[in-house]
Order: C-alpha cells, then sequence, then structure tokens
C-alpha cells in the first residue's frame, strides 16, 4: 500500500484481512474537532487514548503517576518542562492499531514505543520505538522520523517539518506488524522473525535481553529532553483469542 490517493483521506481499518477502506476527508480536517471519533472509527472499534482535556490514562514509567512536565495545552499532549520523563499508557496492548499526530520542536527529538513492560531501567530496553524528531538540518540523530530504531527504515522522507502535525499509524499483531508516516507506507515486518533477530542482534539491543521479547505492554511517549506536542491518540483493539 502506498500513499492515500486523493488530496486528503483517513486510512480506516476494518480488521485483518478485510483489507483498507479509504474515507475521503477533504474536508473533515476541518470539521472534525482534534480528539475526537468519527462514527466510522467508533463503528470500527477505535477508541481514544488521550481526550484532550486530561492526563487521565497516562502515568511515567514506573511511576503511579504523571509527573507536571507533561501538561494539556491547546487539546495537546505536551512535553512542557525539563525532567518530564517517559509516560505510559495506563492499559497494556498485545494486537492492535495505534494512531497518533506529533509535533516536534525545531531539532527536537522524541519516540512512540509499544510492548513496553517495566522490568529494565528505561522503556527502549523492552520496547521497540518509533522514532520521532525533526528530519531537518537541525536533526541530531541519523535515525530518521518514522524508522523503527536501528531496525527498519523506510526508501522514503514523508515528514513534514518540525513545527508542523505529522501522523503516525502502526499496525502490531503477531501475523504483521506495520508503520506508516503521513499516509506513506514505510516497512512492514514480522517481530519475532528469523529477520527480526538477526537485525536485533546487529544493533545496540543485542545487549538488552528483554528487547522486544514481550508480546503485550504499555505505549509510551519519550522524554528525550525537547519540546513535543502529542494529539488524536487513538487505538483499535485486534482479537487474537479463538
Amino acid at each position: 500500500m502506498g500513499k492515500c490517493p486523493g488530496r486528503r483521506c483517513l486510512t480506516l481499518f476494518l480488521g485483518l484481512g478485510l483489507g483498507v477502506v479509504w474515507l475521503s476527508a477533504a474536508h473533515a480536517a476541518e470539521e472534525t474537532p482534534p480528539n475526537t471519533l468519527t462514527e466510522a472509527e467508533k463503528a470500527a472499534g477505535w477508541r481514544l487514548l488521550f481526550d484532550g482535556q486530561t492526563l487521565h490514562g497516562w502515568r511515567n514509567y514506573r511511576k503511579p503517576d504523571i509527573s507536571p512536565g507533561w501538561k494539556v495545552e491547546d487539546g495537546a499532549l505536551v512535553r512542557a518542562a525539563a525532567g518530564a520523563g517517559d509516560i505510559l499508557t495506563v492499559e497494556q496492548f498485545e494486537a492492535f492499531e495505534l494512531s497518533l499526530e506529533y509535533n516536534i520542536s525545531p531539532g527536537g527529538n522524541s519516540g512512540l514505543m509499544y510492548h513496553v513492560t517495566e522490568e529494565a531501567s528505561t522503556p527502549w530496553r523492552t520496547g521497540p520505538e518509533i522514532q520521532i524528531q525533526d528530519t531537518g538540518s537541525a536533526a541530531k540523530d541519523p535515525q530518521k522520523a518514522g524508522w523503527l530504531y536501528q531496525l527498519y527504515r523506510a526508501e522514503v522522507d514523508a515528514a513534514r517539518p518540525a513545527g508542523q502535525w505529522n501522523e503516525i499509524r502502526i499496525l502490531i499483531t503477531p501475523q504483521k506488524c506495520a508503520t506508516w508516516l503521513n499516509g506513506q507506507l514505510y516497512y512492514e515486518y514480522v517481530k519475532g522473525s528469523d529477520d527480526w533477530n538477526q537485525r536485533v542482534a546487529k544493533s545496540k539491543f543485542a545487549r538488552e535481553p528483554a528487547f522486544g521479547k514481550a508480546t503485550r505492554g504499555h505505549i509510551c511517549l519519550q522524554d528525550h529532553g525537547n519540546p513535543v506536542r502529542f494529539r488524536n491518540i487513538k487505538i483499535r483493539v485486534i482479537p487474537t483469542g479463538p
């Protein structure tokens, strides 16, 4: 799957094996407020992980609550002060689709992790990370926005400049995982496959015994020391049982 057809559109996945339905959103962006769900999304099982008003459902890594370095400003979840720390969803997830928008500061760096557990000192030691950063001339890391850190990269660059909103969408299932940035498919992979294991063995994660092993865990937003804003954080759980 490549870029979304038409001027603008919203990808709505209705389930594994059922294909993809493209819903035109030529005017939806103007009519649908941030941090809300359309009726079609609700019907497909999507729900919000951030309500745009409170920090309900989030806490710091290995802590029961969330630090004052994270705030809600103008409908965005904002890493606003030094020492904010990495934050997690209170809930844990196994197979799912996740979508969020981020707005990174010039030269800024952050990350989105999944299947994070709290057995290690930091989230990145267990949870694979989709890189979030300014990919302009001020970028500080060779890993580009949307790449799965040190494991999978894209041959295209669909990132918008720092200060603009970008959408990351990920699919995580035992059969297939995939990442899109601004509607562009970046890569597909199978977590725990031979290819995955070979890539992990060649990365810094080879020294982390718990990295990528969990099949269920928290969603994590990283504090990498730079201002970053998140909104429209939504998830659709995919059943894995009989």
